[in-house]
């Protein structure tokens, strides 16, 4: 038993190792608008091969390598971090201070260097690296709380499957890292170490092949957003003349209909106004009570029921793009978040 568990070990570390290849060979080639994330997330699946190889390759000999591939694991992190950053914002650049977060490998390497793999030093290590874990973990999920207030802010159309899916993805290495923490703990029971590890490789290969699926199928995926946007600060005693722009805000909307560009933004918006963005923000988020994104989407879900309703030779896909959305799911959820039915039952109530 011992010994067919350890070859299906070997048999699905050779295949995660290959997915791994390919989704980072399919990130460096791939033809996008923004190569930042791409080369940033094929960078972090490539540093994680060298961790992953230990499925399958024994361990080496040669002391560089074996230095390289233990203190590696300090990389990933600060290499997912920066793929968050990249993925969320448009304008992010990698400049020179990033290189601070290769301090941590590039001391172990040197210190590996100087005195060797010992069990001292292994703890060391182990130490700082489930430190640096939870706090590049931490990081990422601040970075993801204040892209999804941005966005919600400033954007009409729809980040929120950018921001699921790193929260997804960042929820799944958070799993992963819980396999690998349990399995450390049952590491002097053999029995149940071998069928943890297995239920690792399999959850590493099911991740894989999800991050295969969404790179092949959402191509799209991250727009970004501006970097530079600051979230709205709470106020607690809102401007007297406000309720009055307030109106000439709703009147806007309804006469004008700025609402039917898909790419609308609030900075479009206080263009269009001759307002301030950040005096319309906090009109919009003081006195509405909703985010832009929601402020937006009910017009357009508005606009969409008189649709549905009065011109039933329109297909549903012809009325998303005719209100300004520009994807499928995304008006489906937000016809449903405003009506609490799907477009489609909703024209069958009214025709």
């Amino acid at each position: 038993m011992k010994i067919e568990n350890m070859s299906f070990i070997n048999d699905l570390g050779k295949i995660i190792f290959f997915l791994f290849l390919l989704l980072s060979a399919f990130l460096l080639t791939a033809k996008s608008e923004r190569k930042l994330p791409h080369y940033l997330f094929a960078a972090f699946l490539l540093i994680s091969v060298i961790d992953l190889s230990g499925f399958f390759l024994p361990p080496s000999d040669h002391k560089i390598i074996k230095d390289f591939k233990l203190a590696s694991v300090l990389l990933q992190m600060p290499l997912y971090y920066l793929y968050v950053n990249a993925a969320c914002y448009y304008n992010f650049t990698l400049r020179k201070k990033h290189l601070l977060h290769a301090l941590p490998f590039l001391f172990f390497m040197g210190w590996f260097s100087i005195t060797g793999i010992s069990g001292q030093n292994d703890q060391a290590f182990d130490l700082v690296s489930t430190v640096q874990y939870y706090f590049y973990i931490i990081a990422v999920f601040l970075v993801l709380r204040t892209f999804k207030k941005l966005y919600q802010e400033n954007y009409s159309s729809n980040h929120q499957l950018t921001y699921r899916w790193l929260l997804q993805t960042t929820i799944l290495f958070l799993i992963g890292n819980t396999f690998v923490l349990i399995r450390e703990f049952l590491k002097d029971n053999e029995t149940a170490f071998l069928y943890l590890y297995t239920l690792n490789s399999l959850f590493v290969l099911f991740v894989i092949s999800w991050f295969v699926l969404n790179a092949l199928y959402r191509p799209n995926l991250l727009a970004g957003i501006n970097k530079d946007l600051t979230p709205v600060q709470e106020i607690e005693e809102p401007q007297k003349e406000e309720p009055e722009q307030l109106k000439n805000l709703l009147t806007f909307m309804e006469v004008e209909h700025p609402y039917l560009d898909d790419k609308l933004t609030l900075q479009k918006l206080a263009v269009q106004m001759g307002m301030p963005e950040k005096q319309l923000s906090i009109l919009i988020n003081q006195h509405t009570g909703r985010h832009f994104f929601d402020f937006i989407n009910e017009f357009r879900i508005n606009k969409a029921k008189d649709l549905l309703k009065d011109q039933p030779q329109l297909t549903v896909l012809e009325v998303l793009y005719e209100v300004g959305f520009n994807s499928k799911s995304s008006f489906y959820t937000a016809f449903k978040k405003e009506t609490g039915v799907t477009p489609t039952d909703y024209r069958k109530s009214v025709v």
